[in-house]
């Protein structure tokens, strides 16, 4: 289900942050792209974070959520956020030796009602390690949030889920990648690297 901000009106939000970039972009499942959704611009401006996490806190708001849990570091931010306005505990998690695991004392209950949240979804594939995290703890993935759908609904996640925009952005394998075959090097914007 699409969000209830017209389309347009979220990508001139992208624009005139300069959150939405064109170029040549290794993303963090490392396929290549033309053009990147770098979040974290646009949710610097409180007024678009709240924006933003007030739709996925509205569309969640009778799901009895318990915890907020988002991957490192994207979806950090707007997690908080939506934990905020939804009034319930909020953490993170983040890679250690290149596995996501929960770290700084977070834990989750069994039998906790978790939503996921992200702000980018290419793949899916930290996502899906995430809910590997909320299904070992015997907790509920009861639902994921993102903002931005870059595979057009064609990541599936087995719970309810819902993004403000979706979109069919353009990726390719490292080896297909037209840009790379112009000898155009990418760019690694995504911030799996930095733990």
């Amino acid at each position: 289900m699409p969000g209830r901000i017209p389309k347009d009106k979220i990508l001139e939000i992208f624009r005139e942050t300069e959150a939405l970039l064109d170029g040549h972009f290794q993303l963090t499942s490392g396929l290549h792209s033309p053009q990147y959704f770098q979040c974290a611009r646009v949710l610097q401006h409180p007024k678009y974070l709240h924006l933003f996490a007030g739709e996925i806190a509205k569309h969640f708001e009778y799901g009895e959520i318990d915890v907020v849990l988002s991957p490192a570091l994207g979806g950090i931010v707007v997690g908080t956020e939506v934990g905020r306005l939804m009034g319930v505990r909020t953490m993170f998690s983040e890679r250690k030796n290149g596995v996501m695991d929960l770290r700084r004392g977070f834990e989750l209950r069994s039998g906790e009602r978790v939503l996921v949240v992200e702000d980018v979804v290419t793949t899916g594939g930290s996502v899906f390690e995430v809910i590997n995290l909320v299904q070992k703890a015997g907790a509920t993935a009861a639902g994921v949030g993102f903002i931005v759908d870059r595979s057009n609904g064609a990541a599936k996640f087995e719970t309810k889920q819902f993004s403000i925009l979706q979109m069919d952005v353009v990726t390719y394998k490292p080896e297909d990648c037209p840009l790379c075959k112009e000898g155009i090097s990418p760019v690694r914007p995504g911030s799996r690297g930095t733990a």
